[in-house]
């Protein structure tokens, strides 16, 4: 036990977990001890003889787990950022042990009848107190025993399927990469990138998260674009029996607790909490987006001279946006290098709204070379907290970007948050890290939710940061995109990273008339992934899925969604989001957030945009809340009224 890190807390500054003493031979030992203490601890607290009450029962639990929390939250990060062969083997030992574990405490009948009797005249405390009420009652606390036997019968097979369907995603993203012989079929790719991709004498394109690989906008040559979308949408084709399975089980489960579906199951605890209300917002989307792809696909084929294919879509979107905008998006590389992204334009505008500051920390570091530690200040130089950056693609690390916590923050520890931020930026060669405006955009997204979690100043680990509802995690990190192109923002970080020559102010106007364009394809490639979700999600309970591929184009037929020339921005053998990432019945949340952060950049916007008034209203009614109160009142409070679809559709041209 003396040589397991996890068995006592981190010793490093703000308890950063010490990645560099961390082995693949101390997981289990840790996953099964931490286990073992917290399932002690439950039962002390279930069987106590004192009478229940908020701080022995709730702030107990709370209190409970610390070596499974510290081990989970390690072994997670390395397994999603860093992973290997022996990760993945414990990962798949470990997940129904796991899930068992879970279900042990919330079907815990002594426990729950403690719960019950708990009362509290705290508002934070009596907030927490329903949240887990509902948590043990959506866990199945009032089953019978006959139907708690089926319900962990479940949990346990769709925790291995889960497994087994992120693991064969994993992997398919570099067995299904593009793979060509001759340096000349990646035309129009710039030297430096081709170089890049260099491999054992053969060039290697590893396939990024979603449909329409963004190296198809670049590519000359149509058939390697043919290639590569095949493989995009290829990928993992057992996910597709996996998937089904999934969706089957979820079907039962919902049943059991008492629900028509999974979908309506899923929302209930959300924002939305009906299936009618999410479908009234995506009704009010559907037919405007679709309009405005048709008429972008006629352009587009105007523009090739023939019917286009998914595959030619932004290769000739990109075409018609230079020649409509006289804009080229390679030409704004040289601008946004990534050191100088985020320490000039990410961490400035930070400091702009919120006064706080970033040190870096060479002498403290994560689980790979690539990361760096940054130390985070408040505006009196007291510290707030630590933020690491891992920007880099690798082997054996899931696509996509993302941002997740290290360390929660809670007064009742006495903890500040420590969080990390993942993207998938192709690295170099050698020299500067040049991104694309749209991995710019992702870096102020993701940073959006770091803040969130940067800024948490609540009692309870269960409420930190951005332990809030699905539906609402997002809001809050779109809002922070704003500020992308927000003119002093972009004139501190937009410079040319060999000459140091700012963009050139006719480049950002161009730019910034081009934003709207192609929002046909973009609004409809989301809300056919979003009812693709729908669909999986509303089976009834035993409802079963013989052939997912025929059932994923019925849907989307179904959904008047289906536009030949625009596929789903996942398809079901790759949407990873809901078969293993905890979004199952909620990818609609990144647009019903977006309603919320159209809402909030007309706010900044009227009221004098990146002052510290501004940030410090925003930081105190709703990043510093975490989920210790309803997230509408938190944002009621920030706004002063109650959100409307109208920004949303003027942003995205469909008003």
């Amino acid at each position: 036990m003396a040589e397991n890190p996890f068995f006592a807390p981190s010793t490093l500054p703000y308890e950063l977990p010490p990645f560099a003493d961390v082995r693949e031979e101390h997981y289990l030992p840790a996953f099964r001890h931490g286990m073992a203490e917290q399932l002690a601890e439950v039962d002390a607290i279930a069987g106590s003889a004192e009478p229940p009450t908020f701080d022995n029962t709730i702030a107990a639990l709370e209190r409970s787990g610390r070596i499974l929390d510290r081990t989970a939250t390690v072994f997670y990060s390395i397994a999603a950022s860093n992973s290997n062969d022996e990760i993945m083997e414990i990962e798949k030992t470990i997940s129904p042990e796991l899930t068992r574990h879970n279900d042990a405490i919330r079907l815990n009948r002594a426990l729950w009848s403690r719960i019950k009797l708990v009362t509290t005249e705290d508002p934070e405390e009596a907030w927490l107190l329903e949240k887990y009420r509902d948590d043990f009652i959506r866990a199945g606390a009032d089953l019978s025993e006959p139907e708690q036997a089926r319900l962990r019968e479940l949990n346990e097979e769709l925790a291995k399927l889960s497994t087994g369907f992120a693991q064969s995603l994993l992997k398919a993203l570099t067995e299904s990469a593009l793979v060509v012989e001759d340096p000349k079929e990646l035309d129009g790719f710039d030297e430096a990138r081709i170089e890049s991709l260099r491999k054992d004498g053969k060039y290697v394109l590893p396939l990024l998260n979603f449909t329409a690989q963004p190296a198809l906008a670049e590519l000359t040559n149509r058939d390697v674009r043919r290639r590569l979308y095949e493989l995009s949408v290829g990928r993992a084709p057992g996910n597709f029996e996996l998937a089904a399975r999934m969706a089957t089980l979820r079907a039962e489960r919902a049943a059991l607790l008492g629900f028509p579906n999974h979908a309506a199951y899923s929302v209930a605890d959300q924002t939305a909490k009906t299936v009618e209300a999410v479908e009234e917002m995506l009704g009010q989307l559907v037919r405007p987006a679709v309009r405005n792809a048709e008429r972008e696909a006629e352009e587009l084929t105007a523009q090739a001279g023939f019917a286009i294919e998914p595959w030619d879509w932004p290769y000739y979107a990109e075409k018609v946006r230079q020649a409509r905008y006289d804009f080229d998006d390679s030409v704004m590389r040289p601008y946004f290098e990534l050191n100088r992204v985020y320490r000039d334009g990410i961490f400035f505008a930070a400091t702009k709204l919120y006064g706080i500051t970033f040190t870096e920390r060479p002498d403290l570091s994560g689980y790979h070379p690539d990361v760096t530690v940054f130390e985070v200040f408040e505006e009196d130089g007291s510290r707030l907290g630590l933020f690491l950056l891992d920007p880099y693609a690798r082997e054996r690390k899931r696509g996509g970007a993302w941002m997740n916590s290290l360390v929660d923050q809670s007064f009742l520890f006495g903890l500040r948050p420590v969080v990390m931020n993942n993207l998938n930026v192709t690295k170099p060669a050698s020299g500067p890290t040049l991104l694309t405006y749209d991995e710019v955009n992702t870096a102020f997204h993701e940073f959006g939710h770091a803040l969130h979690g940067l800024f948490s100043q609540v009692r309870f680990p269960r409420v930190s940061g951005t332990s809030v509802p699905r539906d609402f995690v997002e809001y809050p990190s779109q809002v922070n995109e704003m500020w992308v192109t927000w003119p002093e923002v972009l004139a501190n970080y937009a410079k040319h990273h060999e000459t140091g020559e700012p963009m050139p102010a006719e480049l950002v106007e161009k730019l910034q008339a081009a934003e709207k364009f192609n929002q046909g394809f973009k609004t409809v490639e989301y809300l056919a992934a979003t009812l693709l979700d729908w669909a999986w999600h509303k089976l009834a309970p035993g409802e079963t899925v013989s052939d997912a591929e025929a059932f994923e184009a019925a849907a989307l037929e179904a959904a008047q969604i289906a536009v030949p020339q625009v596929r789903p921005r996942y398809r079901t053998n790759y949407f990873a989001h809901i078969f293993s990432g905890g979004y199952s019945a909620g990818y609609y949340s990144y647009i019903w957030s977006e309603v919320l952060d159209a809402e909030s950049v007309e706010w900044f916007k009227e009221n004098g945009g990146l002052t510290r008034a501004n940030g410090d209203h925003f930081r105190r009614e709703l990043l510093s809340r975490g989920g210790s109160l309803d997230p509408l009142t938190a944002f009621r409070n920030f706004r002063g009224r109650e959100p409307g679809i109208e920004p949303l559709l003027k942003r995205r041209g469909l008003d």
